[in-house]
């Protein structure tokens, strides 16, 4: 994408449209911007830095209550930090007597985020069969293909192979799979629809936050009289928000289980 950006075959602000098509020996190449990524970007970036500035005041803390402390030893192992995550572009780290100063190229660092949220898809087929609008959405399609794929197999269900033979077996296992990933995508909407997402608020509740929390909803078992009580206790605050979002009306008397006697054991 630079290499084109050098060659001037595009220019930055073509992907400050909506979306743009240009065309490329005989080929077509569709340019946009997805917002939500190059928020995601931005927030990445500045919590680095934010990292980055504590490793600093930490280590020069350090050295400074510690006289035998190497500073040069320091300095290194925060410029290999710098190189890990990507931020020797724009970052300069100086040892100032023994003590560790940053400086951040403003320049260089908005050169840096130019691209973010940037894609390009390249495609051969003619315009007269496929609009530029058009190829985007398939591939926006094939993207929640693979999620889904992740989501069913590593991820939020963690359904691992299952070796089948029959056909009919086969088929079965693709439809119970199928219905565990619609009604996790359900569930994701509904979380979405009341607490937004990551991609706008970074301490939004995401399914897996919400799993961790009506996962402490748990039965707690009594014997009173001879009699097994099974009580659930109320959900506190955040868990009653999950439970609202999701549509859930949470049970308003405990549960006494049938069996009412126990058997005694006397020595």
């Amino acid at each position: 994408m630079r290499t084109l950006l050098k060659q001037g075959v595009l220019q930055p602000d073509l992907f400050d449209q909506h979306l743009c098509e240009v065309a490329l020996d005989n080929k077509r190449l569709i340019l946009r911007r997805n917002d939500a990524v190059r928020i995601r970007e931005t927030r990445r970036r500045a919590d680095k830095l934010a990292q980055l500035q504590q490793k600093i005041a930490e280590r020069n803390r350090f050295v400074e209550q510690s006289p035998r402390a190497n500073a040069q030893k320091g300095l290194s192992a925060l410029q290999q930090w710098l190189k890990r995550h990507k931020l020797t572009q724009f970052v300069t780290l100086t040892l100032n007597e023994r003590s560790i100063d940053c400086s951040i190229n403003e320049a260089a660092q908005a050169e840096d985020a130019l691209l973010d949220g940037c894609y390009i898809l390249e495609t051969d087929v003619p315009a007269a069969l496929m609009a530029a609008k058009t190829v985007d959405e398939r591939y926006r399609d094939l993207q929640k293909v693979e999620r889904n794929f992740r989501t069913i197999k590593t991820t939020f269900l963690e359904i691992r192979p299952i070796f089948v033979r029959k056909a009919n077996r086969t088929k079965a296992h693709v439809f119970v799979a199928m219905l565990a990933l619609k009604i996790t995508r359900h569930f994701e909407a509904c979380l979405r629809a009341v607490f937004a997402t990551t991609d706008n608020d970074p301490h939004a509740i995401t399914p897996d936050d919400a799993l961790v929390a009506l996962g402490r909803l748990t039965y707690l078992y009594q014997t009173h009289h001879g009699k097994r009580i099974v009580h659930l206790p109320r959900p506190d605050e955040h868990q009653a928000n999950i439970l609202r979002a999701l549509g859930i009306t949470f049970p308003t008397k405990p549960k006494i289980s049938k069996r009412t006697k126990i058997n005694k054991h006397t020595a």
